[in-house]
């Protein structure tokens, strides 16, 4: 099989393996306490979830929480896929890797299956060679901004912004004063994070309202939006305008066993704030020009990557200034959000037919905390509601419907943006109005 399904699982069924945890452990700043570490870990064990989307179809799912079958149930009939193995609630207190080197019967199933193996990343279980090299050097949004500035130059359309490097956590918090003093709206960055960890935008005001900038960071470190310690990053904050009809975007991409760069596709992303919600992809989602340079763009990026030895997954994201132009913001080394949903839109068009645009929404929030049956009973109702605009209804992350913050991960599947926008607003109604069930006990 050509092009990108090729590359990635030569079109067969695979195993996915969530290692969210295992990968993100790798980039843990130093200084983060225990209870940190483990709301992190639960986190991203709900995102793990998202292994049902590793390639457009799955044999085998190793997940770190547990999952009820109407789950993977609900996603074969849709998505037509044929039997999927399920190992589930393998890992609740501890990576992945770690969980299945207790299990030998697991490792030798996966080993055995004849199936590919794709997982979120790469690790050190996985080896130590030159693509876990590539991994950890490019995961840095600072080693990544050093080959955007470099790469720049060839390409129309980009531009890269401005990054200083503070030396000490004093010095970044004078230079974020000044910035502020001078009337500059900055972008504070840990060199690593993700889902928007790490990252802030910090406006004059914030700075002033918190008494100083060494204030505002020990108020940053203490709500979990930035590392305790590490070096700070300060990039120029990228003005879209008023009228920006695109703010984020992402190009995908991969690169094959041999070394070819295969690109995938751009998809707008939805992040609000730093934080990213969801990303939509298919046809007419991203302007033409913005995804031929986001394109080309990225291409440079993974041929970089695999000249250093790097195969996988990436992506490049981008947001857009005044004049249309690009500014790349940061490189994933990994499986991501918005890959899940070129994964989806890959499989719908291979069963339905063509021409699928496909939404995920990350982190819908739930009224309520639900209980599994009382979650895909909720979710039921909705289905037929979806169906009657042309949508279809795919849950991704069931497991976070019990959190003290109830929360599901779903995607959405229609011919267009207007009947996904309906859909999405109908569930965000429909899981508001949740609340309404505890009414009568007050």
């Amino acid at each position: 099989m050509d092009g990108w399904v090729g590359a990635w699982t030569g079109g067969r069924a695979a195993v996915h393996i969530g290692n969210v945890a295992d990968f993100n452990a790798q980039f843990t700043a130093p200084g983060v306490d225990t209870a940190q570490r483990d709301r992190r870990l639960r986190q991203a064990h709900h995102y793990a979830c998202l292994a049902v989307g590793y390639s457009p179809e799955p044999a085998l799912l190793v997940l770190p929480a547990e999952v009820d079958r109407a789950w993977t149930d609900w996603l074969a009939r849709e998505l037509e896929w044929g039997p999927v193995e399920v190992h589930d609630g393998v890992a609740a207190d501890r990576t992945v890797a770690a969980a299945i080197a207790e299990r030998p019967a697991l490792a030798a199933r996966i080993a055995d299956s004849g199936h590919p193996v794709v997982r979120w990343g790469r690790t050190a279980a996985d080896g130590n060679g030159p693509e876990l090299a590539a991994v950890r050097r490019y995961e840095s949004k600072a080693a990544a901004h050093e080959l955007f500035t470099a790469l720049a130059p060839g390409h129309p359309g980009i531009t890269v912004p401005v990054q200083e490097r503070p030396d000490g956590r004093r010095r970044a918090a004078r230079r974020l004063t000044l910035r502020a003093a001078r009337g500059l709206t900055t972008v504070l960055k840990s060199p690593h994070g993700v889902g928007g960890y790490g990252t802030v935008v910090v406006e004059p005001a914030d700075v002033f309202a918190a008494g100083g900038a060494g204030a505002l960071l020990r108020r940053l470190v203490r709500s979990e939006i930035m590392p305790p310690q590490g070096p700070l990053l300060l990039e120029e904050y990228v003005d879209p305008g008023p009228a920006a009809r695109l703010r984020d975007l992402t190009y995908d991409a991969l690169v094959g066993p041999d070394g070819t760069v295969h690109p995938v596709g751009a998809a707008a992303m939805e992040v609000a704030g730093t934080r990213y919600q969801g990303a939509t992809t298919g046809p007419g989602t991203v302007p033409r020009a913005a995804a031929e340079t986001a394109r080309d763009f990225a291409l440079a990026v993974g041929e970089r990557l695999a000249a250093e030895g790097y195969r996988g997954w990436y992506d490049v994201d981008f947001v857009t200034d005044r004049r249309r132009r690009l500014a790349p913001t940061e490189i994933n080394l990994r499986l991501t959000g918005p890959a899940v949903a070129f994964m989806l839109r890959e499989r719908l068009d291979r069963v339905r037919g063509p021409g699928h645009l496909v939404r995920t929404l990350d982190a819908m929030p739930l009224g309520a905390r639900l209980g599994p049956e009382a979650l895909y009973d909720h979710l039921d109702r909705l289905r037929p509601r979806c169906a009657r605009l042309g949508v279809t209804l795919l849950p991704l992350i069931p497991t976070a419907a019990r959190d003290p913050q109830p929360f599901v991960g779903l995607a959405l599947a229609g011919p267009d943006a207007e009947a996904l926008d309906a859909a999405q607003a109908l569930l965000a109604a429909a899981n508001h109005a949740l609340t309404g069930m505890f009414e009568a006990l007050r």
